[in-house]
């Protein structure tokens, strides 16, 4: 066999395990139970903001934390500490991934994905800029 068909097949085989091995960074939602009962491993939550509920952020004590609550789509709520500014647009979300670890009862996010309405259901959002989406009335009414 030629030196060069050795060295592809070489690159070849560091490539698939290159694939294998960054897979397992590929994850499906999980909630704050299953990172709760894994503390310290890292997961992906999808949920909602608790609007009634306490933000802070102060970028003037530290530009690089902001805290909110957030419902999974279980329902549970918990407390998130971001390690990074206030995003943009944050309390018009629809959803929020975050990633990142539980820490006692609070989740610490490394990352936060906002998913917001979309811009042609702007009729859907309340007088505050919420998602608001419509609600079924019995026929007739």
């Amino acid at each position: 066999m030629k030196k060069s068909h050795i060295a592809a097949l070489m690159l070849i085989g560091v490539l698939i395990a290159y694939i294998i091995a960054t897979s397992a960074n590929y994850s499906t939602y999980e909630t704050f139970a299953t990172a709760h009962s894994n503390e310290g491993k890292e997961f992906q939550v999808v949920g909602v903001l608790v609007p009634d509920k306490e933000q802070y952020y102060n970028p003037q004590e530290d530009a690089n934390r902001f805290t909110f609550y957030m419902t999974d789509e279980n329902k549970e709520e918990r407390k998130v500490v971001y390690y990074g500014p206030k995003p943009r647009d944050f309390e018009k979300s629809e959803k929020i991934v975050l990633t990142g670890k539980m820490q006692g009862d609070e989740f610490h996010a490394s990352k936060i994905l906002l998913k917001c309405p979309s811009k042609y259901i702007e009729d859907k959002l309340d007088n505050k800029g919420y998602y608001a989406p419509e609600t079924t009335t019995a026929a007739g009414s």
